[in-house]
């Protein structure tokens, strides 16, 4: 009897440890293999990461391994339909440290293809606004009723001319559609909620502290009012200024740089010579030709991917042409589409490996990092002690709404080459912190007499973030700080040496003007 006890328990245990391992797999399998989940996981299982802390012991954490991402999966998270519940961590700080300013790069929200296959119908999108259709947002109506007294606004060049609102009840190609508008109002919402508590811009706040920019696309234009207007319900018309940049680079007066231009060329040859050597998808491609009747350098030219992402995101089925000579007809396949997008996600990983994307994203990008870097300075002089504040503030907040080739080739430049390629109102964040009084005369846990913390009193730090996530960390300028050093944010400096000298050596050079002009050699 006491063996058969014995025996029953040994069983019972055995299986609780094999339901416990089992478990276990599958969530590490479950777990994304980023950078940042990477790190939130080392974190937990170090019981947090706060200044002062004793020395590390050194652990060994499993390797985490999860299968290559699903093209079609991956095509979902890049529609960027407004359906969930997403977490934002901008504004978030260690306490008692005061946010100067913030500057927010965004990518349009959704819209209709810039391209139309022949012979097929273009997608039934309806690109009015309405409230009672979906997706929608508690702010659509009061939007659609505010963007009315437009007029009142200040607006640069032709962009008085841009409609304010999308209006076509069957889209125009690359218009604006109902779930771009909502993507953004959600976007302008969540950044209202994170930074209210900061304070960031007062009820009565003056033209010069809120700077918006766009390029003369209306998907811009409209993507930026509705990100503004989630931010600042109702805002005083009278006090906005809508400014325009003519290059989607936003590279002001220093667009001219003719070694940008060549890394470009180069790297366009290497996307090409990687597709033709593809013969899975020069086979789809015949395919889809010989479906549609067409010849394969005809669909290629109609650029199929984004008509069928469009599909996609709308959850509408693929194109169909009804049969006729020579076996031609039927519909194009969500198998087909993968295997574009399969493609598009290896030459993103070759486009990495050979690095030249990555040169001529330093050189198309330096102009606007190197505004943003004067901004900072302009509202840290503003916030120095015993300095009188200009009469009006300096610019607090800071909108420029763009394109996917504008922010691809920012998030390159910053060194995120992991991040994934910009989605449907896409947003990356450079927050302005200063450290409060009391950082330098408190003394850092666990340390020895006279040991202070290395955070001075009014020393400033920078905080990216890319679609919410803290990226900082992650950044070129970056990645090496010592955050459990006294400082558990990136100085400011950090940034203004990378963006002013230290961002030109991978191509070999100290300045915007040497890498721009020097003759290859």
């Amino acid at each position: 009897m006491l063996a058969r006890n014995r025996f029953l328990l040994l069983v019972v245990v055995g299986g609780a440890v094999l339901a416990i391992v089992s478990l276990s797999l599958q969530f590490l399998n479950l777990i994304p293999t980023t950078p940042i989940a990477e790190e939130r996981l080392l974190q937990a299982l170090d019981g947090g990461t706060g200044a002062g802390q004793g020395k590390s012991r050194k652990r060994v954490f499993p390797v985490l391994h999860t299968p290559d991402p699903n093209p079609v999966s991956e095509a979902y998270g890049y529609c960027n339909t407004p359906n969930r519940t997403e977490q934002a961590w901008e504004g978030h700080s260690p306490v008692d440290y005061k946010l100067l300013s913030v500057q927010v790069m965004i990518r349009h929200g959704d819209r209709y293809p810039l391209y139309y296959i022949p012979k097929t119908k273009r997608p039934a999108i309806d690109c009015t606004l309405s409230p009672s259709r979906k997706p929608s947002h508690p702010q659509l109506g009061s939007f659609i009723s505010h963007m009315g007294q437009g007029g009142r606004g200040h607006w640069e060049s032709t962009l008085g001319s841009v409609p304010r609102l999308p209006n076509h009840s069957a889209c125009e190609m690359g218009e604006l559609t109902q779930t771009g508008v909502v993507q953004h109002l959600r976007n302008g919402q969540l950044l209202r909620q994170a930074y209210k508590r900061h304070k960031l811009l007062p009820s009565d706040w003056s033209p010069r502290q809120v700077w918006v920019e766009t390029t003369g696309k209306s998907r811009t234009l409209q993507s930026g009012l509705s990100l503004l207007y989630g931010f600042l319900p109702d805002f005083d018309w009278t006090k906005l200024t809508v400014r325009h940049q003519w290059s989607t680079l936003f590279c002001g007066s220093a667009c001219d740089c003719p070694a940008r231009n060549r890394y470009l060329e180069e790297e366009q040859r290497r996307q090409y010579r990687l597709r033709v050597a593809d013969t899975e998808l020069e086979r789809t491609y015949a395919d889809m030709a010989r479906t549609l009747g067409l010849l394969t350098r005809q669909l290629r030219a109609a650029n199929p991917i984004d008509s069928l992402l469009c599909h996609l995101c709308h959850g509408l089925p693929f194109p169909c042409v009804p049969a006729g000579e020579a076996g031609t007809g039927g519909c194009l396949t969500v198998g087909q589409f993968a295997v574009i997008r399969r493609q598009q996600l290896e030459d993103e990983v070759d486009r990495r490996r050979v690095g030249l994307y990555h040169k001529y994203a330093v050189l198309a990008t330096h102009p606007y990092l190197n505004r943003t870097a004067a901004k900072m300075e302009r509202v840290a002089r503003g916030h120095e002690a015993g300095r009188r504040p200009r009469a009006g503030g300096e610019e607090v907040f800071t909108l420029s709404s763009a394109h996917d080739v504008t922010v691809a080739p920012l998030l390159s430049a910053l060194g995120l080459e992991e991040a994934k390629f910009p989605r449907f109102a896409a947003r990356v964040v450079f927050e302005l912190w200063k450290s409060p009084a009391t950082a330098r005369a408190q003394p850092k846990k666990g340390a020895g007499k006279g040991e202070r913390s290395k955070a001075k009193d009014g020393e400033l730090f920078i905080r990216v973030l890319y679609n919410g996530e803290d990226v900082t960390f992650h950044t070129t300028f970056c990645r090496s700080h010592d955050r459990h050093a006294g400082q558990p944010l990136c100085p400011l400096e950090k940034f203004l040496s990378f963006v002013r000298r230290d961002m030109f050596r991978v191509v070999n050079a100290t300045s915007y003007q040497e890498a721009c002009y020097r003759r290859p050699g």
